[in-house]
């Protein structure tokens, strides 16, 4: 369980506009450490581009990001990454042509710089990620799944304490996204705090600690899973006008 006293990742008035879009509108959120946070929201509701400014891959307009009480707000991916912040993206991309532990090195160059250590590295998750038996297979002639798990192996050798997730389970078989639900919760185990966006409600309510939801750029709702989903706002925003008062 999370350490409530403490905030790994602190969001305040986070804001960014595209044209005459405010994609995100004065967002402000805690991260505790030890914790896994779900991010909701309908579709187009700023999840992804809340996800990015964090993550380095848009600059923000106004507000302030601090990473364990420094602001990363503005900085390069790579240096944020550098910093102790890891992400996986929805789309998977192996490098093809490279072998599923090279793949996993990559993301270990971070922070190694002896090879021999980075395939250790590389070959111990592999094995965290029940993949230890593919790892000279060629990234391209693995599974969609697998795939997705290469993504995470990459991102957890670059040894970050927070791990952002985006859509882990999109297009997942139940067996595929149980597998997936347990291995967050294994990651989290390690010692990384993992902030997650996900569009399927089911899973992220049974694997978050907390969650908060977005809506139109804005956050409108904060607190434990079973409390949030019955949040009139919450239904609202996911089903319309008609949900409100509705139990689910």
């Amino acid at each position: 369980m999370s350490d409530s006293t403490t905030a790994l990742l602190q969001v305040q008035g986070l804001s960014k506009r595209f044209g005459g879009l405010k994609a995100v509108n004065e967002v402000s959120f805690d991260l505790r450490r030890g914790e896994i946070l779900g991010l909701l929201g309908p579709n187009g509701a700023g999840k992804t581009t809340a996800f990015n400014l964090i993550a380095g891959f848009h600059r923000a307009d106004q507000g302030r990001i601090l990473f364990e009480g420094r602001d990363v707000l503005g900085m390069a991916p790579s240096d944020i990454c550098r910093a102790g912040i890891a992400r996986t993206f929805q789309l998977s991309r192996p490098f093809g042509g490279l072998s599923a532990v090279e793949n996993v090195m990559v993301g270990a160059f971070a922070r190694l710089e002896s090879t021999a250590k980075a395939r250790e590295l590389a070959m111990e998750l592999l094995d965290f990620l029940n993949l230890g038996d593919r790892c000279n297979a060629d990234a391209n002639d693995l599974t969609a799944f697998d795939k997705r798990k290469i993504e995470l192996g990459r991102a957890l050798a670059t040894q970050p304490r927070l791990l952002l997730m985006d859509e882990v389970v999109a297009g997942a078989t139940p067996s595929e996204a149980a597998e997936m639900v347990a291995l967050v919760r294994k990651v989290r185990d390690r010692g990384i705090t993992v902030l997650i966006v996900e569009h399927v409600m089911k899973v992220i309510m049974g694997l978050s600690d907390r969650v908060i939801v977005m809506d139109q750029g804005c956050l409108i709702a904060n607190g434990e899973p079973q409390k949030v989903v019955k949040d009139p706002r919450v239904l609202t925003a996911y089903f319309g006008e008609g949900y409100v008062g509705t139990d689910v």
